[in-house]
């Protein structure tokens, strides 16, 4: 007997259909991610670089999300995560490089968009990394600079010069030397702490809390600078960690 055309029973096509509404979700917010990349390209050509740069930061908070959602609905797929990553490549990749080449980097000719691709060529292969090595690297850190974290240093320098209304072409050159030091760590082997090993289901104590919401306050009162300030210190933080480790292999070899 064929049992492949035969009717499932109503409470499992109910199943079905809910199963296939939940996956929607964690892909609502990679749609969302995907948008605000393609917002900020969009904001870039039009020269409206604070409306461009925000939005990279929006698609920070969206990416964040997505995977948590997937986890907590238990909606993780293979089409989830390779639509991440193409929104990715479009929200941390073309986004932050079109973005600095457009208020900074235009006028240097060859150099302006050579520095430019460079940051978009290694975010690729950092994601292209990421995803064959998601099996056998530590959970607790990431190999290379998160192409996330290296779009806000991007645009974190570009949101900060706005702020204080210095001109693109007036910073050129430290524009360049800030894309192409996010794009080398991306592709580099430095690891960065990756916070994954926190458990937020876990009570705190009230003084973690507390901690939190002054860490709010502050980010509140000067969004610019306070997210550039935090950006940098992790994006430093990898490498700092990484001359610690070599000295004290050092150590013991000089010792003995």
């Amino acid at each position: 007997m064929d049992f492949e055309n035969d009717p499932l029973p109503a409470d499992t096509h109910a199943l079905e259909k809910r199963r296939r509404g939940i996956y929607i979700l964690p892909n609502l917010f990679t749609t969302g991610c995907l948008f605000c990349g393609f917002y900020a390209i969009v904001q870039a050509m039009n020269g409206r670089y604070e409306h461009a740069v925000v939005a990279i930061f929006i698609a920070m908070v969206l990416d964040s999300l997505d995977g948590r959602v997937a986890r907590l609905t238990n909606t993780q797929s293979q089409f989830g995560a390779e639509y991440d990553s193409l929104a990715d490549m479009v929200s941390f990749g073309a986004a932050p490089s079109l973005v600095v080449y457009e208020w900074a980097m235009r006028d240097l000719g060859k150099l302006g968009w050579i520095c430019a691709f460079v940051y978009c060529a290694a975010a690729a292969l950092r994601l292209a990394r990421f995803n064959t090595n998601i099996a056998v690297v530590d959970k607790r850190f990431f190999q290379g600079l998160p192409s996330p974290a290296a779009a806000a240093l991007v645009a974190g320098f570009v949101w900060l010069m706005l702020d204080n209304e210095i001109a693109g072409p007036d910073v050129r050159y430290f524009a360049c030397a800030i894309t192409v030091f996010a794009g080398v760590s991306m592709v580099s082997n430095v690891f960065f702490y990756s916070g994954k090993s926190i458990n937020l289901r876990r009570s705190v104590p009230f003084a973690v809390a507390l901690l939190f919401v002054v860490a709010l306050i502050v980010l509140s009162s000067y969004p610019p600078g306070v997210l550039f300030a935090l950006f940098i210190c992790y994006a430093l933080s990898g490498y700092v960690m990484y001359v610690w480790r070599l000295l004290r292999k050092r150590r013991p070899a000089s010792a003995s």
